[in-house]
C-alpha cells in the first residue's frame, strides 16, 4: 500500500527516520540485544550484529514495498537511534509497533514518537484506524497507547506468542485511535 507518509518526521525533541545500514551496530549495542527490552516483543533478542544487519536489511525491503514503515527514533544532534515505531498499513487501518532502549525509558519519548506517527497517519485519507497490541502485563506500553488517544478495546485471548516470556500465545490487550 502506497501510504504518502514522510520518511522524515518532526517533533519537538525528536527525529523519526528510516534506518540505514550503518544503524546496526548502534542499535544492537543500545536495545536489540538486551532481553529486558525484548521481553514482550515477538523477536528474540539479536544474538550477534548479523542478526542486526538481517532486520535493516528487512526494515529496508519493507518499506521499499510499503508493508512496513520503520522509523529509527533519533535525537538531534547526534541522530544515532534508540528505539523505533513500524506502522503495517492493511487498507484502511494500519498496525502499530515499537520498541525503546531501557536507558531511554521513562522518559516520555516513546509516547511523543507514537503520536507522531498516529497523527500523520490518520491525517491521510483512505486511513481511519492506527491499532496495537500489547500484554495484559504491559503497563507501560498500555500507557503510552493511552496517552496518544488510543483506547483500549478489548482483550484478545491467546493472541500472540511472546517467546521471551513462553512459547505459548498470551492474551493483549487491543487499542485503536479512529478517525
Amino acid at each position: 500500500m502506497d501510504l504518502e507518509l514522510p520518511h522524515l518526521l518532526i517533533t519537538e525533541r525528536l527525529r523519526l527516520r528510516p534506518f540505514v545500514p550503518a544503524d546496526a551496530p548502534v542499535i544492537f549495542a543500545r536495545y536489540t540485544q538486551d532481553p529486558e527490552v525484548t521481553r514482550w516483543l515477538t523477536w528474540r533478542p539479536h544474538a550477534s550484529l548479523a542478526d542486526a544487519e538481517a532486520y535493516l536489511g528487512r526494515c529496508a525491503q519493507s518499506w521499499a514495498s510499503g508493508t512496513e514503515l520503520a522509523w529509527a527514533i533519533t535525537q538531534p544532534p547526534d541522530d544515532k537511534p534508540w528505539g523505533a515505531v513500524a506502522l503495517r498499513p492493511d487498507r484502511h487501518q494500519a498496525a502499530l509497533g515499537y520498541v525503546l532502549a531501557r536507558s531511554q525509558w521513562g522518559q516520555g519519548w516513546m509516547t511523543e514518537a507514537v503520536q507522531a506517527v498516529v497523527e500523520r497517519t490518520l491525517a491521510l485519507p483512505p486511513m481511519y484506524r492506527v491499532w496495537a497490541v500489547c500484554d495484559v502485563e504491559n503497563g507501560a506500553s498500555a500507557r503510552v497507547m493511552e496517552k496518544v488517544g488510543m483506547n483500549r478495546e478489548g482483550r484478545l485471548r491467546r493472541f500472540i506468542v511472546h517467546p521471551n516470556r513462553m512459547e505459548e500465545p498470551r492474551d493483549v490487550f487491543l487499542h485503536a485511535r479512529v478517525r
